[in-house]
């Protein structure tokens, strides 16, 4: 692999980012400088140190990305922009792919990765994965319409949708409901069931994940080491409560 591609995967950073720093002599692979970046190396097996610090080899990659309106949750679309799209170029070549999906018109938190063991988990309906979102409707909610969508009601096909936490604000139109399954437009549909419209939606969590430092619709950024431990041991204990 060249050591651009590897950085580029490892830190995110752009082959010209990688070309300025091994011309200024701040690539060391095994302590000997690399002149070039686009020199080949064996990344399990050699020591590669940019500007410092020693870069260890990352066979996945984890995007957090906080997604606009408007942009589709897909690998590859014809007519629409998706989540790829929004990506640097050096991200786009790694195959990466939503782990889930939101529609069209929802915004907030998606996973993108090329960790298909991981996302099998975490999308698998056994494993009740919780996720959270914000929302504004149509109507002022009632009690016993809290209530009916907290217990469950019925949607497209006769489905009656699990058990759900909802904590409304003082408005009656906005709050979270956190759900532990995701079927197609469901919360609009759970609204729908109850005389209500949904008109703004946002997913907030996804497991261990939260959108607190991305508040802008379009960012994105790699998962923290911790983060990638926490969402494994996350999955792991989701499959051994089947067990």
């Amino acid at each position: 692999m060249r050591i651009d591609k590897f950085l580029s995967v490892a830190k995110t950073v752009t082959r010209k980012e990688a070309g300025i720093a091994a011309r200024a002599g701040k690539i060391l692979v095994n302590g000997v400088v690399a002149k070039n970046a686009d020199c080949h190396i064996d990344p399990e097996i050699d020591e590669i140190i940019y500007c410092g610090e020693v870069i260890e080899y990352r066979k996945f990659i984890y995007i957090l990305m906080n997604k606009p309106l408007g942009v589709v949750s897909a690998t590859d679309d014809k007519s629409e922009k998706t989540v790829l799209d929004l990506l640097d170029d050096n991200l786009r070549q790694y195959n990466l792919f939503p782990c889930g999906r939101l529609d069209k018109y929802t915004t907030g938190l998606v996973l993108l990765t090329n960790d298909g063991e991981l996302s099998h988990k975490l999308l698998s309906p056994k494993h009740h994965v919780t996720k959270s979102y914000s929302f504004f409707c149509t109507n002022d909610l009632t009690d016993k319409d809290i209530e009916k969508l907290q217990k469950g009601v019925h949607i497209e096909g006769g489905y009656l949708t699990k058990p759900c936490h909802m904590d409304v604000n003082e408005t009656k139109t906005s709050g979270v409901i956190t759900l532990t399954e995701g079927k197609y437009h469901q919360i609009k549909q759970m609204f729908g069931a109850v005389g209500n419209e949904i008109t703004t939606l946002k997913r907030i969590t996804f497991g261990p994940l939260n959108l607190n430092d991305l508040p802008n619709e379009g960012t994105y950024r790699p998962l923290t080491d911790l983060e990638i431990e926490s969402l494994k041991d996350f999955a792991d204990r989701c499959e051994k409560s089947l067990k």
